[in-house]
């Protein structure tokens, strides 16, 4: 059995990584670590997972037991603790912003903060980066809202059939973390649509970095908050630079790009993706590919920002890492209703 530990356990991502691992026949959860619940059952924290053994304990990174180290720590916390763990030996799947750069400068901008241990890691989107992915010791999961969007616009980039793209998200509440905040407020929340940052988001530059890897084209990002608890809804504008490109040409050639891509679904005929239709799994539904009379290009994807947002997609970076099968532990569908 693979030993895997989860460094800050006692979040959303830390939940959802126990609660998927407990369903990976090939791994053992070695130690969840939490410095404001040490010694506390899990079960405490996290009242969905009963019948469990699993107790927060405080520990020091260099003395974990594990093959694979999960660090589902807040950006800027990362960067203190991995170079100590990736010296014990283990693979590190960093589930913050620490590592997913490939310019600091870039990193130290739009997180306002130095880095102050940069160490090369392979960007987490297996649907791009599986060769690389299997190599690397330490793994930099890719943010909740680039998931969505870099997954719903790479075969515009790959094929240069836009130089534009405008992205819309609408994001669940538990993207705001675990910590209660003003802005997550029940009052503020429900019967609301909040836009925030809506020029100045952080994973704009991380969109924008991977979809700019293919072509010149440009990103333009604005998130929204919306009263649900789970998922990501994306909505992504572009024009077309050839006007002869039918919604049944793009069909193909998403089809063809994500062919071998197990958690990629590509709607037909028009469907639009739902978030209720992806809740509580690891799978990305693109679809809808529709073009208006002034030729403008709307393509919408769904995720379930927990799952292939965060913990599903570390778990899949794991899986192919320690070479298992890419869904295992995380070959269930989505929740409906």
């Amino acid at each position: 059995m693979t030993k895997v530990a989860i460094v800050g356990a006692s979040g959303y991502t830390g939940g959802e990584l126990v609660r998927l691992l407990k369903n990976h026949e090939k791994v053992e959860i070695s130690a969840i670590t939490s410095r404001k619940y040490d010694d506390t059952p899990i079960y405490k924290v996290h009242p969905n997972i009963r019948n469990s053994d699993l107790i927060f304990k405080d520990l020091e990174p260099n003395s974990l037991d594990a093959d694979v180290v999960f660090t589902a720590t807040p950006h800027g916390a990362s960067m203190k603790i991995v170079p100590e763990i990736l010296e014990t030996g283990a693979k590190v799947i960093d589930l913050s912003g620490d590592y997913r750069f490939k310019d600091i400068a870039t990193y130290e901008k739009w997180y306002e903060i130095e880095h102050t241990s940069p160490i090369k890691a392979s960007y987490g989107l297996p649907e791009i980066y599986k060769k690389e992915i299997k190599k690397a010791n330490l793994i930099a999961n890719p943010g909740c809202f680039p998931t969505g969007a870099i997954l719903a616009n790479l075969p515009l980039s790959k094929e240069k059939l836009v130089e534009r793209i405008i992205i819309d998200s609408k994001t669940g509440i538990s993207g705001g973390g675990v910590i209660p905040s003003a802005a997550f407020h029940y009052p503020t929340c429900s019967d609301n649509v909040s836009p925030y940052k809506v020029t100045s988001h952080r994973h704009m530059p991380e969109i924008q970095q991977e979809l700019g890897m293919y072509s010149n084209v440009k990103v333009s990002f604005t998130p929204h908050l919306v009263p649900v608890i789970r998922g990501i809804l994306t909505t992504s504008h572009s024009f077309l630079e050839d006007e002869s490109v039918s919604t049944e040409d793009l069909v193909k050639i998403y089809k063809k790009q994500y062919k071998d891509e197990i958690f990629v679904k590509i709607l037909e005929n028009g469907e639009i993706p739902q978030l209720n239709s992806v809740r509580g799994s690891n799978f990305a539904h693109i679809g809808c590919f529709e073009i208006d009379e002034t030729g403008r290009l709307v393509i919408v994807s769904a995720i379930d920002n927990l799952v292939k947002g965060a913990s599903g997609q570390a778990i899949h970076n794991m899986n192919l890492i320690c070479r298992f099968k890419e869904d295992e532990g995380l070959n269930s569908y989505g929740l409906h209703p």
